[in-house]
């Protein structure tokens, strides 16, 4: 198996810091500038699994920034360049501390609540008699706090606007981004037989300016389905075919752990993070319509490394 990168530990000229989160690496140049590496590590259930899958991110970058340049007419993105398959440059922030959360369907974690009983997803009221991936009649924004450790936790746009977490000014802007962005990616994925079920945007400030930041439409933000056969799953009560990090936690859940206390992880074969791989290239070439190019088998820090320290030589 291809060696998969999992972790670094770079020192690029005028690094300010580093941020290691659950996926991606960020290093702050001069307090300007943000290197994003995605990393081949995978979370669920908010913990890393303890083997990282070969090109995932590369898969991750790729997507993210491509769906960033598509996107750049609706919102202002942070994104100046990607050096590297793995890397991508661009604007330094000042991050929401929410994350925008929009739902076509109801499925995932909004289902299992839905199906125990619950009928209000953060101050949003959803229909009776609702099924399992059925479209909703307009898609839901439903946002969570951003939290540093531990769960991300769901709330309304009223209480993110009375306990000051964001301005009603910013928030309205963040909610006509949200949706015109999730409108562009259903398309987009309409278009290559797909369907955009639900997302996750960030947004961040720059400049008293609202800019879109960190990944777009990736297969760890969203949750695509098959178009083809949709209908006829959806009527008979079958699972649909999807192509989203979602399998992942199927298969954790299937293995008896959801990160509650007393869960063993199960064990990660090399075959089973090959098996993740092969999705994660899918959904590339599904959702962009081009063939996927492994970078090369070299070590993947060194190259990026390199790619990185030319590219800011170059600024």
């Amino acid at each position: 198996m291809n060696r998969a990168l999992t972790g670094t530990d770079f020192r690029f000229k005028g690094q300010k810091s580093v941020y290691h989160g659950k996926v991606r690496d960020v290093y702050n140049i001069n307090d300007d500038i943000m290197v994003m590496v995605a990393t081949d590590r995978i979370s669920a259930f908010d913990v890393i699994l303890p083997k990282g899958i070969p090109f995932k991110g590369q898969v991750l970058n790729q997507i993210a920034a491509s769906f960033l340049d598509a996107t750049a007419d609706i919102v202002p993105n942070w994104k100046l360049a990607t050096p590297d398959p793995m890397v991508t440059v661009g604007l330094k922030c000042e991050g929401f501390k929410v994350e925008m959360i929009i739902r076509g369907y109801l499925t995932g974690s909004a289902w299992r609540e839905y199906r125990d009983g619950k009928r209000s997803l953060c101050g949003i009221r959803l229909p009776e008699g609702m099924k399992e991936n059925e479209k909703f009649p307009e898609p839901v924004i439903t946002p969570t706090t951003k939290a540093e450790e531990g769960h991300d936790e769901n709330i309304s746009k009223e209480e993110i606007i009375a306990t000051g977490l964001v301005s009603k000014e910013d928030y309205e802007i963040m909610e006509k981004y949200t949706r015109a962005l999730f409108k562009r990616g259903s398309e987009i994925a309409a278009s290559k037989g797909l369907i955009l079920v639900d997302t996750k945007y960030e947004f961040g400030k720059r400049d008293g300016k609202v800019y879109l930041i960190d990944e777009i439409h990736t297969p760890d933000s969203s949750r695509y389905f098959y178009a083809d056969g949709y209908e006829e799953k959806f009527a008979k009560g079958e699972p649909q075919k999807q192509l989203s990090k979602e399998f992942v936690r199927q298969w954790l859940i299937e293995h008896d752990f959801m990160n509650r206390p007393g869960d063993i992880m199960p064990e990660i074969t090399d075959a089973y993070a090959e098996s993740v791989s092969d999705r994660y290239i899918e959904l590339y070439e599904h959702i962009t319509g081009t063939k996927f190019e492994k970078a090369g088998c070299g070590n993947p820090a060194d190259r990026i490394e390199k790619n990185v320290t030319d590219w800011l030589a170059s600024r």
